[in-house]
């Protein structure tokens, strides 16, 4: 096994994560998970998908280069940079398309799968790259980080379309319009 494989695992694991963690807090509501997991349709929730299910397979993937010996570097830089590179390509693409077409499952779970590639692709490189200075404390700094704003944006989101649930006609976890 090389580093190759284990980003083609990575993009079928990340690409399942998505669908199982997209109904997680459904199963599980409590606050912990409304951190992770989205908490409604609005399109911000969707991208705890995108960050979540990567970092967790990224528990996995360095676990399945240790025990195969595999060399890299930058482990968690990429961890928490890859995601977030993510979520900007995605909302970049998605919210044109969105704004023209509406909601489309379709659109939106192959642009995800495409994403999702992009992402294995960055990592790939970014663990082969030469070790970047302090790149363990950015790393972790830096998806604790992520994870106080999704759970701020969670229960304090912005009334904006981005945060919007048009299926349960609310913001974030708590606040209804109607």
């Amino acid at each position: 096994m090389n580093l190759k494989t284990t980003k083609i695992i990575g993009f079928f694991a990340i690409f399942l994560l998505c669908f199982l963690f997209h109904f997680l807090y459904d199963w599980f509501p409590n606050s912990l998970f409304s951190i992770f997991f989205p908490v409604n349709e609005s399109i911000w929730e969707h991208m705890k998908l995108i960050y979540s299910s990567f970092i967790f397979y990224g528990l996995f993937d360095y676990l399945l280069l240790k025990k195969n010996k595999i060399y890299f570097n930058n482990f968690l830089l990429q961890l928490f940079l890859i995601p977030l590179v993510g979520i900007v390509l995605y909302l970049i693409i998605f919210i044109p398309i969105y704004k023209i077409i509406g909601e489309n499952m379709v659109i939106s779970i192959g642009l995800l799968a495409i994403i999702i590639l992009i992402e294995q692709i960055l990592s790939y490189f970014i663990l082969q790259y030469k070790e970047i200075k302090y790149q363990n404390l950015i790393g972790i700094i830096g998806i604790i980080l992520v994870y106080i704003i999704f759970g701020y944006l969670t229960y304090k989101p912005i009334e904006n379309y981005i945060f919007f649930d048009t299926i349960k006609d609310k913001y974030g976890i708590n606040l209804y319009i109607k």
